[in-house]
């Protein structure tokens, strides 16, 4: 496996061989272009990216996911572990205590009728 990449060093290479990013791993899937039974463009629609959420919502199998280890090159480098917590964060927290706010804020405003 080679060593850590991130994520400007990936994009960089999608021009000559496809990586992407799935689960904080990077993916060299250049020899994998054909065999994907999704099509070619649908890989080269994620190319220097990070496809893990695309790559969830599709439903691989038990086997296309063991299958997808062997294209392993290397780990995302860790300071881009902190983009992921801020995403969870973004996704989920802020909403939820923009939702308690809304509730609340509903709640004494009919508390004063």
């Amino acid at each position: 496996m080679a060593e850590q990449s991130d994520e400007a060093e990936i994009q960089k290479q999608t021009t000559l061989e496809l990586w992407l990013i799935l689960h904080h791993k990077v993916y060299d899937l250049t020899k994998f272009l054909e065999e994907h039974p999704g099509g070619e463009e649908v890989l080269r629609e994620q190319a220097g990216g990070d496809a893990t959420e695309n790559f969830e919502d599709v439903g691989h199998s038990t086997d296309a996911r063991e299958m997808s280890k062997t294209y392993i090159i290397g780990e995302l480098h860790p300071h881009h572990c902190f983009l992921c917590l801020s995403s969870w964060w973004t996704n989920w927290v802020i909403p939820a205590i923009s939702a308690v706010a809304v509730a609340l804020m509903y709640r004494l405003y009919m508390e004063q009728d």
